[in-house]
């Protein structure tokens, strides 16, 4: 009893977002995903303050901690200065640590994530870059979006001289120096060791269900299939 609550309390996050709840349910009242999707910030609290294990590893293998969009909300209205998007924030990790991210619909797309924008914050600096963006990845960006992704520098280097180049400015090529201290940032916090994880419990998985591996057509079907289960 308490496995999971202890492993969360080693997480700052949840250590901040978590003090004194007393289910009043402001965090949900305000909560833009809690109104279009079938989640609920202040049950996923109650649910991770009962200390449950069972319970909370329902909530590891669900599709429902995937639905916050972490835009903090809920975190200048709790009267007791709780923040449930930290809350999740840790149960997301604990649940790509054990591998328990594999279990749901939304957690497998960890692994389109992870090779998007997490690799592209490895070779580029950047979370986002408009190469980054695929049209096969992203049908809603329509049609339009083919050709601005085939023609980006000419696009682009109309706004910011030095587009993919070295240089000041937005969407630049940044200096080995930089790059060598984000490598850096990403080994001394297990940031690539959490990158690994999300690899080798996908790769298994993915042969679970019939693929051959955790390949591209693994990651194109976990990250564009979706059941719409969730909405409201």
């Amino acid at each position: 009893m308490g496995k999971y609550y202890d492993m969360l309390c080693h997480d700052v996050r949840f250590r901040e977002g978590l003090k004194a709840c007393m289910n009043c349910g402001v965090c949900t009242a305000v909560c833009p995903a809690a109104e279009f999707y079938n989640y609920d910030p202040r049950s996923i609290v109650n649910t991770v303050q009962s200390r449950d294990d069972d319970a909370i590893e329902q909530l590891l293998k669900s599709d429902t901690i995937w639905y916050c969009g972490q835009c903090m909300s809920c975190r200048p209205r709790c009267p007791r200065a709780n923040t449930a998007g930290f809350v999740i924030q840790a149960l997301r990790r604990l649940s790509q640590e054990l591998g328990l991210f594999v279990f749901s619909e939304k957690g497998r797309q960890q692994l389109a994530i992870k090779r998007t924008i997490g690799e592209n914050i490895l070779k580029t600096g950047y979370c986002i870059v408009p190469k980054a963006i695929s049209p096969d990845m992203h049908p809603e960006q329509g049609t339009i979006w083919q050709w601005i992704y085939d023609h980006d520098t000419d696009i682009y280097s109309m706004f910011t001289p030095s587009y993919r180049t070295q240089g000041a400015g937005a969407l630049k090529k940044l200096d080995d120096a930089t790059m060598e201290e984000m490598h850096r940032i990403f080994e001394v916090t297990g940031g690539n060791d959490l990158f690994e994880k999300i690899e080798s419990f996908s790769e298994k998985k993915a042969r679970e269900m019939g693929y051959d591996g955790a390949d591209d057509n693994y990651m194109m079907d976990t990250f564009t299939k979706n059941s719409d289960t969730e909405k409201q």
